[in-house]
């Protein structure tokens, strides 16, 4: 029996558009690293949270989803400005690994929040795409993966160009250096807020996509090892390291799940994304694209 191609090709898309909405979430980690140089590891519960005031909108209010949508994103804006108001901005000056402490809490917090509030029973959400599956070349395409992958390409095309705007450069200058942007007359406080909110929006999305896909409950914060992976891996710093390492990463869960699991028994899946964190670590720390800052001592 000769190898399946056509089976191979369908892993292969499948996972890099998967590893598309993977980058959704890495890209949040992304966004307060490139502007403010804070590790942020609440962007799983943000997405969580996300998803579900979308659906407090829709099903609780009644609104359509083109105004829930809207709405939601909308109030996680201001979720992600408070968390710098209230939280971050009492941190200042604090090491690194506090901060990192904090975000974790916050993680915590909002998970506990969001159970709290709406129960951990699945729930379904859908945008108007439809579920089924489109062929192509003989290959099934998932067509809600494809409106995935589209939806964060776009994202990321407009992060990329926000970064070379006045305002990205802005943003850039704080995370190099806070004191000489305060010393400059640059808001440094409103600087930062502007990063977690258009963190907490993109999080936002990542909730909708991913729950129109699986249901909306309490997995949708285990996301974050997703994202850690596809930030770690790509950089940091770099938006166009969030796509690439998210595509990458999916193709090779794709791939490992498909010609792997039947032999292992599963959980292939898991040990590609350990596997990309352990490895990028130790063998290039800065990521794929990622700037390897030199510090002297």
């Amino acid at each position: 029996m000769g190898f399946d191609w056509i089976f191979a090709g369908e892993l292969a898309i499948n996972g890099a558009l998967s590893g598309l909405m993977y980058s959704l979430i890495g890209l949040g980690i992304v966004l307060i690293y490139k502007s403010s140089a804070v590790p942020n590891l609440a962007q799983g519960a943000l997405a969580m949270l996300g998803a579900y005031i979308v659906l407090a909108f829709f099903d609780g209010i009644g609104l359509p989803m083109w105004a829930a949508i809207p709405l939601g994103m909308v109030v996680m804006f201001g979720v992600g400005t408070g968390i710098e108001r209230f939280t971050l901005r009492r941190m200042a000056g604090q090491p690194i690994v506090m901060i990192l402490m904090l975000t974790l809490g916050l993680d915590i917090f909002f998970h506990a929040v969001t159970l709290t509030l709406w129960g951990g029973t699945n729930r379904s959400l859908s945008y108007g795409i439809p579920d089924d599956a489109v062929e192509v070349a003989g290959m099934l395409i998932d067509f809600t993966y494809l409106a995935g992958g589209i939806i964060a390409l776009i994202l990321v095309a407009f992060f990329t160009y926000f970064f070379k705007t006045r305002k990205g450069i802005v943003l850039r200058a704080i995370s190099d250096d806070p004191v000489a942007s305060w010393s400059v007359g640059i808001s440094v406080e409103n600087g930062v807020g502007l990063s977690w909110a258009m963190s907490a929006v993109v999080a936002a999305v990542t909730g909708i996509v991913f729950g129109a896909i699986q249901g909306v409950d309490y997995t949708l914060a285990l996301l974050l090892l997703k994202g850690i992976a596809v930030a770690v891996l790509g950089g940091l710093d770099s938006v166009l390291g969030a796509v690439v390492a998210g595509v990458l990463l999916g193709v090779l869960e794709g791939m490992a799940s498909g010609f792997l699991d039947p032999l292992v028994g599963g959980g292939s899946k898991d040990l590609v994304v350990a596997g990309a964190i352990i490895l990028t670590i130790i063998v290039r720390p800065h990521g794929l694209f990622g700037r390897e800052d030199i510090e002297r001592v």
